[in-house]
């Protein structure tokens, strides 16, 4: 078994945990990362489309959804994305801002990915790829080791690799130790949820991981009818008849329910409702820029120079025949019924439930489909000045492990550049000041 002796190392090889490496390293410690896929950041790869929206210039409490958003801001605040933006402009990555959000001037997650991995080289970080932890020891109150198997690429005498993975067992000993392992959002990036029960085996409280950012399922029955459209819409969510957010923007229509940013802006707290059993319901505005009283106003006069054309073709000029097709059905109205035999008392009611159209969120789709999660460890455990456990000492968290969860916009990837350079930064420091005792 070989054996490895670091200041300090971090659990998962994702965005917070290349930070929070850089971070330790670039203060002097002697800093390795464990991460069980083939390749550090694959995740990144994901973000934004492939572009990597990595942060926001509008920042504040209102940008996350869990339950201490205090807690948030004061890491945030300490590496803000002013600090975000310098430090991607010294590793080569120039900013691009569309609006508010931030994005590398080359639009491709793979250039902060590539940065972030040339960083770690620079600063002699070793890192441990295809790595199953089997368990990690606390010992004396001063050392974590660490029991792990790596699975590694032989190669013949002309350096050629072969297919078959050899696995050997290792153990790394440190002082202090970072989990920045993700958690259970696009399992298909190495997002497993392993880092959860690391934490669960030190003691911490683990709030129940939920998706976030995510499609919502409803039983309206017209779902399919109205598949495929993507148009601007208010969505309103309910629970328990209680408003609890809204966001306006694309809205999808697709075969199972609702997509698209706006729907995942409010998701959060319809994937938790939906769990807790409570009754949840979105009601979108289909029309948001016309005002019921301007499209009413207009029904009488139109009908009459229009009688004859169908329900469909009255509504065609304002939205997508498919959203007027599922409004009618609600109503038990055939739209291809002329327009003139409507009449406009019920025309009226169509535009009232094209303004408030109502969708019975029954579910959700799950991790494999949302972009982060909701849950994990609890902030009331965790030191907000170094990402510390309350419960270890020496003992660090940094990103979507902890419970946090940030809108879409590039909020979360802040989390993560925070929460990883504070993390790194302190346990660097922790590291120094023990080898002064």
């Amino acid at each position: 078994m070989k054996r490895y002796e670091y200041d300090c190392v971090i659990v998962g090889g994702g965005a917070a945990g290349m930070a929070a490496a850089a971070a330790a390293a670039d203060r002097g410690a002697k800093t390795a990362v464990i991460e069980h896929t083939k390749r550090l950041g694959s995740k990144l790869l994901k973000t934004g489309n492939g572009k990597c929206n990595f942060t926001n210039l509008e920042m504040s409490e209102k940008c996350y959804q869990n339950d201490d958003t205090g807690f948030v801001m004061k890491v945030i605040n300490k590496f803000d994305e002013k600090s975000v933006i310098d430090f991607f402009k010294k590793l080569g990555v120039y900013p691009k801002a569309k609006n508010s959000y931030i994005y590398p001037h080359s639009e491709t997650a793979a250039s902060l990915q590539d940065a972030l991995r040339t960083e770690l080289d620079r600063l002699s970080v070793r890192v441990f790829l295809r790595s199953e932890i089997e368990r990690i020891t606390r010992l004396n109150d001063r050392k974590f080791i660490i029991d792990a198997v790596i699975s590694e690429e032989p190669s013949d005498d002309a350096g050629n690799k072969n297919k078959d993975l050899i696995k050997s067992k290792i153990r790394i000993c440190c002082g202090k130790l970072i989990i920045a392992a993700g958690s259970c959002a696009a399992p298909a990036t190495g997002s497993d949820g392993s880092g959860y029960r690391l934490a669960e085996s030190f003691g911490h409280k683990i709030i129940k991981p939920l998706p976030a950012l995510v499609q919502l399922v409803s039983s309206f029955a017209y779902c399919r009818a109205m598949s495929g459209v993507r148009s601007t819409g208010t969505i309103k969510l309910y629970i328990d008849e209680k408003e609890v957010s809204s966001d306006t923007g694309e809205i999808q229509y697709t075969d199972y329910g609702i997509s698209g940013i706006p729907v995942f802006q409010v998701s959060r707290y319809a994937v938790r409702g939906v769990d807790s059993g409570k009754r949840v319901k979105a009601v979108i505005d289909m029309l948001p820029d016309i005002s019921k009283e301007e499209l009413e106003n207009d029904i009488d006069t139109r009908i009459l120079r229009e009688k004859s054309k169908s329900v469909e073709q009255f509504f065609a000029g304002i939205i997508n025949k498919k959203l007027v097709y599922g409004a009618a059905k609600s109503m038990g109205v055939d739209v291809n019924m002329h327009i003139g035999q409507l009449g406009g008392k019920k025309a009226k009611r169509l535009v009232r439930f094209l303004k408030n159209f109502e969708f019975e969120i029954t579910g959700f789709k799950g991790f494999e489909n949302c972009q982060v999660c909701q849950g994990g460890v609890a902030l009331s455990q965790l030191d907000s000045d170094t990402m510390q456990s309350r419960l270890c000492g020496g003992l660090y968290f940094a990103g979507e492990i902890a419970d946090v969860d940030g809108k879409c916009g590039g909020y979360n990837l802040q989390w993560a550049w925070s929460s990883g350079i504070t993390a790194g930064r302190a346990a660097a420091c922790a590291a120094f000041e023990d080898l002064q005792k």
